[in-house]
């Protein structure tokens, strides 16, 4: 069986791997193109809103608090529960992550957590659609508004498409979004901000505009659909394990996020996002219907198992959201992904241990408890019914 897995290149399959080698064979369109500009009328269209294009979701939501001129003790509210890039953007703004608890219910910011944590410094809140879940950020704009603060939605997770859901991106200030590769949608890397009132600065652009990056870099991206496509089939028997070890050490893959990243740095110099991988994510954004009905099938059969067998997953969850990723609750979560290792099911996903403050005691208690079950493009059917299987024999 091929592995079932969060980040072993979930959004490639052969049409994206054919898609890569076009561009491979096409070096003087990796930094600039009409795809870029395609991508970013293609979702000024979809989200009704100017958009800027950047190399990663980081630096999106850098170029906005750029855009925003933060001050020394300028304060940004984020959830206790997200990814180490998120306050380091932050602070490489020059402003200060402030951390809210989570609603165990939806693994996102609310009012009542919030609130508590306004004060004069107090610029923006960013709220995250944590895997898919809708946050309520129709209380958090009223919020926002009664205290005259600014707010940015985390959409990386979702991206909404003809069926909803119709709250995702509608109260925002500032909307971003991340293509990297286990995201809604994916570019191997890029990012962008939807800037949804006129009145707000659009995001800084240096002279000259964005900074490109090497056209090593790029390279290096667009290998990781080709090793990982050899790597994924083989990795139950040992081959593809040691082809993408060897792949990292010669230093042909991109780390997702880098060892500066992880001790809490970033650079903040901007990026332009490589026309290669906008034609990528332009690619995908086409098929967005098509990749979150996926998503809803998978969520369906999830939470369908999760009935019959009497699992705790989160009470909004409901079978029309297109999850990144489903959410199931269980006891000793790190045990039980070790046993599925075993079996060639990899479900490490970079959430555990992603709770970064003990004030957020929720949140803390979420990345113990939670087992997160592959949603993706190339997770099919068969291979989801196989993987409720092997749960029920373990948490039975």
């Amino acid at each position: 069986m091929p592995p079932i897995h969060h980040t072993f290149a979930p959004h490639v399959d052969t049409t994206y791997v054919l898609h890569t080698m076009r561009l491979l064979l096409q070096p003087w369109k990796w930094h600039k193109g009409k795809e870029q500009q395609q991508l970013q009328d293609a979702l000024k269209t979809h989200f009704k809103a100017n958009v800027s294009l950047f190399a990663s979701g980081r630096e999106a939501l850098l170029a906005i608090l750029q855009s925003l001129e933060m001050r020394p003790g300028d304060e940004i509210i984020i959830q206790g529960y997200t990814c180490t890039v998120v306050p380091n953007a932050i602070q490489a703004a020059g402003a200060t992550p402030i951390y809210a608890d989570i609603d165990p219910e939806t693994l996102n910011l609310t009012s009542e957590t919030v609130e508590p944590l306004i004060t004069n410094s107090t610029r923006a809140i960013i709220c995250q659609h944590t895997f898919g879940m809708v946050a309520d950020t129709e209380r958090l704009r009223a919020l926002c508004d009664e205290y005259d603060i600014l707010l940015i939605e985390d959409c990386a997770h979702i991206i909404p498409d003809q069926q909803g859901p119709q709250d995702i991106g509608k109260y925002g200030d500032y909307v971003f979004l991340s293509f990297g590769r286990d995201k809604a949608i994916s570019g191997i890397t890029g990012g962008a901000v939807i800037t949804k009132k006129l009145c707000h600065p659009e995001p800084v652009r240096p002279a000259g505009g964005p900074a490109q990056l090497p056209s090593l870099t790029i390279f290096r991206f667009l290998l990781y659909p080709f090793i990982y496509s050899i790597a994924r089939p083989l990795y139950g028997v040992g081959i593809g394990k040691v082809l993408l070890w060897l792949s990292a050490k010669l230093g042909l893959l991109v780390p997702i996020v880098t060892k500066k990243e992880k001790q809490g740095h970033m650079d903040s110099v901007l990026h332009s996002m490589p026309n290669a991988c906008a034609a990528l994510a332009l690619g995908q954004f086409q098929k967005l219907q098509k990749i979150n009905d996926h998503r809803r099938e998978l969520t369906k059969l999830y939470l369908q198992a999760c009935k019959d067998n009497g699992w705790k997953v989160l009470n909004g969850m409901t079978e029309d959201l297109p999850l990144q990723k489903f959410p199931l609750f269980v006891q000793q979560a790190e045990y039980v992904r070790t046993q599925l290792k075993k079996h060639n099911i990899h479900l490490f996903d970079g959430w555990t241990g992603c709770s970064i403050v003990t004030e957020s005691p929720h949140a803390e208690e979420t990345e113990k408890q939670v087992l997160n079950l592959p949603t993706h493009p190339t997770m099919s059917m068969y291979q989801a019914t196989q993987l409720v299987q092997f749960l029920r024999k373990l948490l039975s």
